[in-house]
């Protein structure tokens, strides 16, 4: 679906109490979480607003948002 929120929260509603917590005290849990933030925001972005771009691209930006979930995960499982 188009525009569709993919923070944290609504990836993992089970883990909202340790996203917080290590957001505040984790510092490679935080980058990461960062640079996932971004990532989502600018794929929302481009989705919302029809922006001209190629299928290859678009799918590396969501392949890397996939990466990035991934490592918190493990992050928040460890």
């Amino acid at each position: 679906m188009l525009g569709e929120n993919h923070d944290l929260f609504h990836e993992f509603p089970e883990y909202r109490d340790k996203i917080v917590e290590m957001r505040g005290n984790h510092e490679e849990f935080a980058r990461i979480m960062d640079d996932y933030d971004t990532l989502d925001a600018k794929i929302r972005e481009l989705e919302l607003h029809d922006q001209p771009v190629a299928d290859n691209y678009m799918e590396e930006l969501k392949l890397q948002r996939v990466q990035l979930k991934d490592q918190l995960y493990e992050l928040l499982r460890a």
